[in-house]
C-alpha cells in the first residue's frame, strides 16, 4: 500500500513539473482598420439606402487564426497569432464604416440589423493570408469580390473583383499584418470608388 502511494506521489510530482515547464504561450491578437476620413457632407450624393450583407468565406477565414500559404495547395494557421475577429466579419464591418464615411448614401447599414434598403452589397472572401515563397519572398494576399444587388429589379447591377499581393517589409507576423491591412484598405477604397462611379452614371429612380 505504501509503495503504491509513493509511486502515485512520484507521478503527480512529474506531471506538476511538466505543467509548470510547459506554461501556455500567450496569444497575440491583431485588428485591421481603415484610415479616418473627413466628416461627410450634410446631404448624401445618392438618395438611396444601402445594406451590406455578410461576406461568404471558406471555414479558415471564419476562424480567428492568421492563415499562411505554402505553394499552390498547402495552407496553415498560426496558433498564437490571431485576429481580433474573423476576417470575413472584419471586411463586412470595414465596408460599412468606409461607405458611411464616404457620405455617398442616405444610409449604410449591415443587413444583420434588419434595416430596410434599396440595394444590398454582398460578397465573397477568397483569400486573406501570408504567401510564403523563398526565404526572402513573403507577400500578403487579399482576394475578394463584391456585387451590388438591386431589391427593386431583383438583379445584380454592379460587381467588383479585387486580388493583390502586397510585399511584406519584414519577416515577422506583425509585418505581415501591416501588409494585409494596407492591401485590404486599397481594396475597400476601390469598392467605395466603384460604387460612387456606378451611381453617378446610374442614379436611382425616386
Amino acid at each position: 500500500m505504501m509503495r503504491r502511494f509513493a509511486v502515485a506521489c512520484g507521478l503527480a510530482a512529474i506531471l506538476a513539473g511538466v505543467t509548470a515547464c510547459g506554461a501556455a504561450r500567450p496569444s497575440m491578437f491583431y485588428q485591421m482598420d481603415i484610415p479616418e476620413t473627413a466628416a461627410p457632407a450634410s446631404a448624401p450624393r445618392v438618395e438611396t439606402d444601402l445594406l451590406v450583407g455578410r461576406m461568404i468565406a471558406p471555414h479558415l477565414y471564419r476562424d480567428d487564426r492568421i492563415v499562411y500559404r505554402h505553394g499552390s495547395t498547402q495552407l496553415g494557421t498560426y496558433e498564437y497569432h490571431r485576429w481580433a475577429e474573423p476576417p470575413a466579419d472584419t471586411i463586412e464591418n470595414l465596408l460599412v464604416r468606409a461607405l458611411r464615411s464616404s457620405g455617398n448614401f442616405r444610409s449604410v447599414q449591415s443587413l444583420r440589423s434588419n434595416a430596410r434598403g434599396d440595394y444590398i452589397l454582398r460578397g465573397r472572401l477568397h483569400e486573406l493570408n501570408e504567401i510564403n515563397g523563398s526565404a526572402s519572398d513573403v507577400a500578403a494576399r487579399v482576394s475578394f469580390e463584391v456585387e451590388l444587388y438591386s431589391q427593386k429589379s431583383g438583379t445584380v447591377v454592379w460587381s467588383k473583383s479585387y486580388s493583390n499581393d502586397e510585399p511584406v517589409n519584414g519577416k515577422k507576423v506583425p509585418d505581415v499584418v501591416d501588409a494585409l491591412n494596407k492591401n485590404l484598405q486599397r481594396g475597400i477604397a476601390q469598392v467605395v470608388a466603384g460604387l460612387a462611379d456606378y451611381f453617378a452614371k446610374n442614379p436611382p429612380q425616386q
